[in-house]
């Protein structure tokens, strides 16, 4: 019985831990977890709209326990799922904000959105897109996005400022600061000496090192009682349904929800080892089908484009490689909804360190790109800088498919190979 259980998820008593699966979906969600006190402070300037910011925690939450179920049953991948960040900030503030859309506008297009990525899943475009890409492209965007991890980390933790510049020195002699700098050293430790957990190990340690030091401020309670959804389920707006603008909206959307969900999964299945030798991931629709209606079901509580975390990363790190590691992710953020003061006390000082060596772990799927053909080295190499630098994953898969589609033009003879 137990293991028709396990099944459903993709785990296997003979092939797969229980501890790491555990394990690997709890890093994860912690280092996840930002998303959920984040999420009502983004939403916050559309309150003079009539958004019920106060419902955004539970919204969010909900929204994410989805999409990661939806992972751990249908895809069987340890991936999570959440509302996106960056997605946010487009309906936020271009979509309501700057363009003075309203806020049910915008979650009209989040959920059509959704709706032409769960049929784009079914249709062989979505195969087209991928095949498209060669092996050095699949195996740079492992790598790329393992320098945007590590660079969200450095970004988290207060010492990298806007864009990717250094902040002034005296910003490494604060106590958040020097923390991250322990935990770093820390879980790189942990790392080296492969000491399994040991990345949430060292999210634990520098969480309760920082109480004394001010950087981990103790919740007043450890259980709290959630606010209803309810005000935020399925406000969709259809009086502009034939409007030109709401489908440039949906358009838009889709195109980044697509191409950074693509980019995130090959980067992980890479890492994970599950990309087959003709560069095929096994149930790869099934990854994506579980992100569009993870963003159809996000839409309907009220959340924008729910999609894949990079800082899956964590988890894989760990060892995660079924769905197993997605529905433990998924139970944390249902548990959440009580116990969000416990969750929302780990500081970025303890998490930021997680993601930079999560960002080392994606970054050695480089090995395997060919550094003799330089016609597929080059826009590998261009795909790789480019994604921390403009801080957009999708940015580095259009410029690494431009240049690669641009090279294929020119003829064999012309190439340099080295022998």
């Amino acid at each position: 019985m137990k293991d028709k259980l396990f099944s459903l998820v993709g785990f296997s008593t003979q092939r797969n831990s229980l501890k790491i699966e555990v394990l690997s979906g709890l890093t994860t969600f912690v280092t996840m977890s930002y998303i959920l006190a984040l999420n009502p402070v983004m939403f916050a300037p559309l309150i003079d709209q009539g958004y019920p910011v106060e419902a955004v925690f539970a919204a969010t939450a909900l929204a994410a326990t989805i999409g990661c179920m939806l992972m751990a049953f249908l895809a069987k991948r340890p991936i999570g799922q959440a509302p996106g960040l960056a997605l946010n900030l487009f309906f936020v503030q271009t979509v309501c904000v700057s363009l003075g859309y309203s806020w049910r506008f915008a979650l009209t297009a989040v959920f059509l959105e959704g709706l032409l990525f769960v049929l784009l899943c079914y249709s062989n475009m979505r195969q087209i897109i991928f095949d498209m890409m060669p092996m050095s492209l699949k195996y740079a965007l492992a790598a790329g996005i393992g320098c945007f991890v590590s660079m969200i980390g450095f970004k988290n933790s207060g010492i990298l400022s806007d864009g990717t510049i250094f902040n002034h020195i005296e910003t490494l002699t604060n106590p958040s600061s020097i923390l991250f700098i322990v935990g770093l050293l820390m879980a790189g430790f942990l790392t080296v000496m492969r000491v399994r957990g040991g990345l949430l190990l060292s999210i634990l340690v520098i969480t309760l090192v920082g109480i004394p030091f001010g950087v981990t401020t103790m919740p007043d309670r450890l259980l709290s009682t959630p606010v209803s959804p309810a005000p935020l389920f399925c406000q969709f707006s259809w009086d502009e349904l034939l409007s030109p603008d709401l489908w440039v909206c949906v358009l838009t959307m889709l195109f980044f929800d697509v191409f950074d969900t693509l980019g995130s999964v090959v980067g992980l299945m890479a890492k994970s080892g599950l990309i087959r030798k003709n560069g095929r991931i096994p149930n790869m629709r099934n990854i994506m089908l579980s992100d569009a209606l993870g963003t159809v079901a996000g839409a309907c509580l009220g959340c924008s484009t729910v999609t894949t975390y990079v800082e899956s990363a964590s988890g894989v790190a760990e060892g995660g490689r079924t769905g197993l590691s997605a529905l433990v992710i998924a139970l944390c953020f249902l548990a959440s909804l009580f116990l969000s003061p416990l969750f929302l006390a780990i500081p970025a000082a303890a998490t930021a360190p997680v993601m930079v060596i999560a960002g080392f772990y994606l970054f050695s799927s480089v090995r395997y790109i060919n550094l003799s053909k330089p016609a597929e080295t080059l826009p590998a190499f261009l795909t790789i800088l480019l994604m921390p630098v403009s801080g957009s994953i999708t940015d580095g898969i259009i410029i690494g498919m431009f240049t690669y589609v641009a090279f294929s033009f020119i003829p064999s003879r012309f190439l340099a190979n080295k022998d």
